[in-house]
């Protein structure tokens, strides 16, 4: 069949919001309008963060548009000085255009705000078929009219005098062909303006919903109580087994190690039943969780662990581990950062590694001095993490038990974990005795074994199972890992695993891909149900590593690291955009895990709440082409086959050789 012409004139270039029309899902959920309707929320919300705005308003009409206002200071409306249009055009017409870029020289309108990428409100309207803006600044009412997602711009006109009120009100008129359903669901949204007002102390939030006879019902919120309020609200009437802890605590002007204002504030109790817990950054709420959660975690469980151990509670025996601390805790935390990076444009979990460090510093003290001055409570608390852990050791117990009677002599070399709580430990075999050394001592001991592996393992594709374990180093896998090689119709017996992730971790080379296929195969073909359960995961190392001098008071020196050329260039060019001099930033090539220390083994690449690993995955309905593709790859007589093949599909490879 002859293909297509592929030539100049197949090339096309998305301009203005055109990309977000083409693939609104990387820019937004299409599942229903909330998204888009949150961005404009959040923008008044950031008014108001900045203190700026004491009142926030939505209404729901009756046909089916959502108004947003606030009382802030309003959107500029004059010329920008080198685009030449009005900046209100730019917010809503032009990608990463916004108010807040620039923070660290001081110059962004807003110093903590959920919006990074200057999308948000953009993306609203290439999604609308009309949006309509009112903006009272500096004495007058000014409007302007979009339509056709964007693409009809009306004038900028005065309507009148504004006198002393200022703010911003933009209507919405979200376009149903993006939307699998043409409604923002209510609960999400009530949800979403409750959690304003929770954040917002002194903020007037309010939801007005349209009725089809034309009256009008409405909802305000307000907590007084502030964090602690809410948190008994999420708690439905639960009784914690201690008084709730809340605090809050930002950095100094002086700080050396964050920005000014970088801190959080929270609202925490234990409870004898799993409660709900919400976090938020910059009033954004991340309801996946994130790195400043795990910051929260690590911070409670230093301070617990030091309280515990002053007074001597913990029974011979018992080892405590961070999810027994955190198991039966609700939580509201709210973590402002200057720079927060985010998985995906709908930000709902946060990635920034540094949150970790941030929110960990900030409430591990006041954690530790509200435990020793409140001991009772403390004691409470204790003996509550102390019984998930006895629960928790209990039940890794009972799993041992089932475990055959023949006791399989560990290889020498492997490094194992304390722990036998299948669940948490995790296996990494590692390319290499030196940096095997690294991770041995990056490693959290409790949960984590390192296994390391001298050269590339045989190639196993054509090995016979019955002489598998004539190779030492397959024999050390698969004795490490209590699992008999099995083939991919058999139904082996897993309850004899010693760990719930198996972590391939090699260099981020040519070299180390060699490796990760040969892994890869051994897996794939005498230990297939470790793919099929989810068991079998590939570590993703950092290649770069960029070093950011200290920018005056407001941010000390920063490490960062890039996973291939593509995040170094991104880097760049955002540090480029904070006004960080190219020939200032220091990159650092790494040629193999052995060159990192272990500082930074375990931040990128072993931490569980900084590192990157992908799961390893046989697609749906591929089994068949994945085999086939191995056998084309990894089988002796296929050289012909490979040949042909990289002679056709080698100009697609990146290769660093």
């Amino acid at each position: 069949m002859a293909g297509k012409q592929y030539d100049e004139s197949s090339f096309r270039v998305l301009k203005g919001l055109e990309p977000v029309r083409e693939r609104p899902g990387m820019y937004t959920r299409t599942d229903s309008p909330a998204h888009v309707i949150q961005e404009v929320i959040d923008n008044a919300a950031d008014e108001a963060l900045a203190g700026f705005a004491k009142k926030i308003h939505v209404m729901l009409h009756a046909d089916g548009s959502v108004s947003v206002a606030d009382d802030g200071r309003g959107i500029p409306v004059g010329q920008h000085p080198e685009e030449g249009v009005p900046v209100v055009v730019l917010a809503f017409t032009r990608l990463h255009a916004g108010g807040k870029f620039d923070k660290r020289s001081g110059e962004s309108a807003y110093a903590f705000s959920g919006g990074l990428h200057g999308v948000g409100v953009s993306v609203t309207n290439a999604l609308s078929t009309r949006l309509e803006v009112e903006i009272r600044r500096d004495g007058k009412l000014w409007r302007i009219d979009f339509a056709d997602g964007g693409e009809r711009i009306g004038e900028l006109r005065a309507m009148g005098d504004s006198g002393r009120q200022t703010g911003t009100r933009v209507r919405v008129w979200p376009d149903t062909k993006y939307f699998e359903s043409p409604r923002v669901p209510m609960a999400e949204l009530e949800r979403l303006l409750r959690s304003k007002a929770v954040l917002l102390p002194g903020v007037s939030v309010r939801l007005d919903v349209e009725q089809p006879d034309g009256s009008v019902q409405g909802k305000s919120w307000s907590y007084p109580g502030g964090f602690a309020a809410y948190l008994a609200e999420l708690a439905a009437g639960l009784e914690p087994v201690a008084p709730a802890f809340t605090g809050e605590k930002y950095a100094a002007d002086n700080d050396p190690a964050f920005a000014p204002g970088e801190g959080a504030a929270w609202a925490l109790a234990w409870y004898e039943q799993s409660v709900p817990c919400e976090s938020y950054v910059n009033l954004i709420p991340t309801v996946s969780g994130g790195t400043h959660e795990s910051g929260l975690r690590a911070g409670l469980f230093e301070a617990l662990k030091s309280f515990i151990d002053h007074h001597a509670l913990l029974p011979r025996g018992v080892k405590l581990q961070q999810e027994d601390v955190c198991a039966r805790m609700g939580f509201v935390l709210s973590a402002k950062l200057l720079d927060p990076q985010f998985q995906g444009q709908v930000k709902e979990k946060l990635n920034s590694r540094e949150a970790v460090r941030l929110v960990s510093a900030q409430v591990r003290d006041p954690f530790e001095i509200w435990l020793n001055n409140h001991v009772e409570a403390g004691r409470a608390i204790a003996e509550l993490a102390i019984r998930q852990a006895l629960a928790r050791q209990k039940s890794a117990q009972k799993v041992e038990k089932k475990k055959s009677s023949g006791v399989a002599v560990l290889p020498g070399k492997l490094s194992d974990c304390e722990s036998s709580d299948i669940g948490e430990n995790e296996l990494f075999l590692v390319e290499g005795d030196s940096a095997g050394g690294s991770a041995k001592m990056a490693r959290d001991k409790e949960t984590q074994a390192i296994l390391p592996l001298r050269g590339k393992v045989q190639n196993a594709w054509e090995i016979d199972a019955d002489r598998l374990f004539a190779n030492a180093e397959i024999h050390d896998i698969a004795v490490a890992l209590g699992v008999d090689a099995h083939g991919p119709g058999d139904d082996p017996d897993l309850s004899s695993l010693r760990y719930g992730k198996v972590v391939i971790m090699s260099d981020a080379d040519v070299d180390g891909a060699h490796i990760q296929t040969l892994l890869l195969t051994l897996f794939f073909r005498h230990f297939p149900k470790l793919i099929e359960c989810g068991h079998i995961f590939v570590a993703q190392p950092p290649l770069y590593r960029v070093d950011v001098p200290a920018q005056g008071k407001k941010r000390p020196a920063r490490r960062l690291y890039a996973l291939d050329e593509g995040e170094l260039a991104a880097i760049r060019e955002r540090l480029a955009k904070e006004g960080v001099k190219p020939d200032a930033i220091e990159i650092g090539r790494f040629k193999g895990l052995g060159e990192m220390n272990p500082e930074q083994l375990r931040e990128t690449t072993m931490a569980s709440a900084t590192r990157r690993m992908l799961p390893v995955q046989v697609r749906d309905g591929a089994l068949a082409e994945t085999r086939r593709m191995f056998t084309l790859l990894m089988g002796k007589g296929e050289a012909a086959g490979r040949r042909a093949w990289m002679e056709e599909k080698g100009d697609t490879v990146e290769a660093d050789v």
